[in-house]
């Protein structure tokens, strides 16, 4: 029975195999991307086993580089089938393809001497107490979760189900430049999703959720629970409100999408097709002073244990390298408003005439993308409830619906849903209405930032208060 160092050393050296295949058959370059996975998902309706699902899988990624009279050509091919004629049809595929790609004269892998490393022990991304969680636990863990939301209140009768989630992942990358790397992730999480009603028969969803890298830093699945029905409860009676300018107040959950388009108009491949409202605007004020936008990759979270212990932990966007096989970095985008640098890999930045910021991200199949790693707000020292408290009458905003962002102009209008404040106190829940503003506007006129800042994810932001915005009710 193979081990687990056997699939390692298998799968690293797989990839080397292709990319010297790549290299024999005339390709001056090449870079191979291995994922192996093992994946568990159950999904619980009113007590009940819906859906169960466990899944492994392995794949192969390669890309391959040819010279031409001004450029490269180049092609990528992947694959599931790891036999050895499923490879040397990998490597056929791309080498055949790369013949007929047009020519690019900024194609090409980052210079030999930019690749580094990163102690992937020391960044904490994998824990086998994941693995190790039996079947019938995680299907505890969500059924308790959901018992949880609908014992709360008579008023929650109904659910949308709950959910328990786990995986563990590997990523190998190998290029013929001398770059080997490779890292193990892991990760479990849970949520609940209730169903209020009202007398009326009007009906709130609501949820929440917990999710971590290993076991020992899951939340309870009752708190969870209480906290998913306290938002569907919040939520009933819901109105809307007439058509004013208001300040609006954004939770921590929607402000992550609010200010998540900070680093999306950072984004070079928009810059170079100026297609960006922040074209042109490298080194200029494009935000408030109080506006300090960083990404980064190499994030490490100390977490403190009910028994007295420190867990060490990286974050869900943390990784040793990107996409290109260049070492994560931290980057400050935006820095008290003004744009100091750009969401980068290696080709755009090429397009560009600049640096890398090795915010490369990468599939099994084609060229890199640009992405981020653990992005944030830098917080601001006032609470929630003081932000709140400040507004006279205006609008605090739970979740969003649509996609009514526009990035070359700023223009932003979005379906919303939420509270009402009143008086600085929170007073009834309101929907069916849209906020619209300009998001030029909309950086420069955050009035307030919140301290509670909590990486739930790869993105964190705190509350935002920005005033001056349009809110359509009735």
């Amino acid at each position: 029975m193979a081990t687990e160092t056997d699939s390692k050393i298998e799968l690293q050296s797989l990839a080397a195999d292709v990319v010297a295949r790549a290299l024999q058959a005339g390709a001056t370059d090449a870079e191979a991307v291995g994922f192996e996975s093992e994946e568990f998902s159950v999904n619980i309706r009113l007590g009940q086993v819906e859906q169960l699902t466990e899944s492994g899988s392995r794949a192969l990624g390669l890309r391959v580089f040819f010279p031409s009279q001004g450029g490269q050509r180049t092609a990528s091919t992947s694959t599931s089938d790891l036999s050895r004629e499923g490879l040397e049809q990998l490597v056929r595929g791309a080498v055949e393809l790369a013949k007929v790609t047009g020519i690019d004269p900024f194609a090409g892998l980052p210079e030999r001497e930019a690749f580094g490393s990163q102690n992937v022990d020391e960044l904490a991304l994998y824990f086998d107490d994941v693995h190790d969680i039996p079947a019938a636990e995680r299907i505890d863990l969500a059924r308790r979760c959901e018992a949880a939301a609908m014992g709360f209140d008579t008023r929650i009768q109904n659910s949308r189900g709950a959910d328990f989630d786990a995986s563990n992942a590997r990523r190998v990358m190998v290029n013929s430049r001398g770059f080997a790397g490779e890292y193990r992730r892991s990760y479990c999480g849970f949520s609940a999703a209730p169903i209020a009603q009202d007398a009326s028969g009007a009906m709130q969803g609501g949820s929440w959720y917990s999710s971590a890298r290993s076991a020992k830093l899951l939340e309870s699945p009752e708190e969870i629970g209480i906290i998913a029905a306290k938002r569907a409860l919040r939520r009933l009676g819901a109105r809307r409100v007439p058509t004013q300018k208001c300040p609006v107040v954004f939770a921590p959950e929607t402000a992550r999408g609010l200010m998540g388009n900070l680093l999306n108009a950072a984004d070079g491949d928009a810059i170079y097709r100026n297609a960006s409202m922040f074209a042109g605007k490298l080194g200029e004020q494009v935000a408030g002073e109080n506006i300090t936008m960083v990404d980064d990759g190499t994030m490490v979270f100390d977490h403190a244990l009910a028994d007295g212990s420190t867990l060490r932990v990286g974050g869900f966007g943390t990784s040793p390298f990107d996409g290109d096989g260049l070492p994560t970095r931290r980057t400050m985008v935006i820095e008290r408003g003004v744009l100091k640098e750009l969401m980068l890999n290696t080709y755009t930045a090429r397009k560009l005439g600049m640096q890398t910021t090795h915010k490369a991200s990468r599939g099994l199949a084609g060229a890199p993308g640009i992405g981020g790693g653990n992005y944030f707000l830098e917080p601001g020292t006032a609470t929630p409830e003081q932000i709140i408290g400040d507004v006279q009458s205006g609008l605090y905003v739970l979740q969003t619906m649509g996609t009514g962002v526009n990035l070359v102009t700023g223009d932003y209008s979005l379906g919303v849903s939420g509270l009402w404040i009143e008086n600085g106190e929170l007073a009834y829940p309101v929907e069916e209405i849209t906020i619209a503003g300009n998001l030029k506007d909309m950086f420069r006129n955050v009035s307030a930032i919140g301290d509670d800042l909590e990486f739930r994810g790869s993105g964190a932001v705190p509350t935002v208060r920005v005033e001056g915005m349009t809110v359509a009710g009735s």
